[in-house]
């Protein structure tokens, strides 16, 4: 087997959650181009149609489930619709979530419990739905923020403390199911790309923040896919633990 060779998923069975846009989309086309079987779980499920079409335009075999990750029930029905239909789960990519700007002296507890419950709570029961029957050698890929690890100048209290709470649940699932169930368990922690997140920022505020894009730019999402790959695959096989930044540098100025 060569090294390129490792970065392939011929075989497995891939979910992605928040797969209905933005970089759920991109997550489910690079995983379904490097030959995995996709199942695509979301609340718009009328939208999930249209990334079902572009995972078989790669080649890619599909299901789609109308999921609401809040839900663990939902959760579980998720994981039992792919093993239905494909006969296992080898990868979730933990991707569904909210943002939102809210000054911390206006934000009501409804604002914040419900960027918690999706971004946080969400990530939580879905893994724990896919830990419970994924094989050793199976891989967890949670979806943080460079604002769990840093400030970018917007009134995020939930967001950036959900998203610091996914890594350290990272962490500690990677310790649960390491040596126990041999799941490895990662996160990536993107910066700025397109994304409905992203379009609904004000006028101006990427450009302000272009100081610290160290290279000078917005990420493209096929760069943060390609990461998701080489964490999902035997290529990051002795990665577990890690909150990996891709942000063209913003976390380090």
């Amino acid at each position: 087997m060569s090294v390129l060779d490792k970065f392939r998923l011929d075989g497995r069975v891939v979910i992605v959650t928040g797969a209905s846009s933005g970089l759920g989309v991109a997550f489910a086309k690079a995983v379904a181009e490097a030959g995995a079987d996709v199942v695509l779980a979301a609340r718009r499920v009328d939208k999930l149609a249209d990334t079902a079409e572009l995972v078989k335009s790669v080649g890619g075999r599909v299901l789609s489930v109308g999921t609401d990750v809040v839900d663990p029930d939902q959760c579980t029905a998720l994981v039992e619709a792919a093993i239905a239909e494909f006969g296992k789960v080898d990868v979730l990519v933990n991707n569904a979530g909210v943002g939102t700007a809210v000054p911390s002296t206006r934000e009501t507890p409804e604002e914040f419990r419900s960027v918690i419950d999706i971004n946080l709570n969400g990530s939580y029961w879905a893994a724990q739905a896919c830990g419970r029957v994924m094989a050793p050698g199976s891989s967890i890929v949670n979806i943080s923020s460079i604002l769990g690890l840093t400030t970018a100048g917007l009134p995020q209290a939930a967001y950036s403390a959900s998203k610091a709470a996914i890594v350290g649940l990272t962490r500690d699932l990677a310790q649960q199911w390491g040596t126990r169930k041999g799941i490895r368990v990662n996160a990536i922690a993107p910066g700025f790309f397109a994304s409905e997140m992203t379009a609904a920022y004000a006028p101006g505020y990427l450009d302000a923040l272009a100081p610290r894009m160290i290279l000078g730019r917005k990420g493209d999402p096929e760069e943060l896919a390609a990461t998701l790959v080489w964490l999902a695959s035997d290529a990051g096989g002795y990665v577990t633990g890690q909150t990996i930044a891709v942000d063209g540098g913003v976390t380090i100025t």
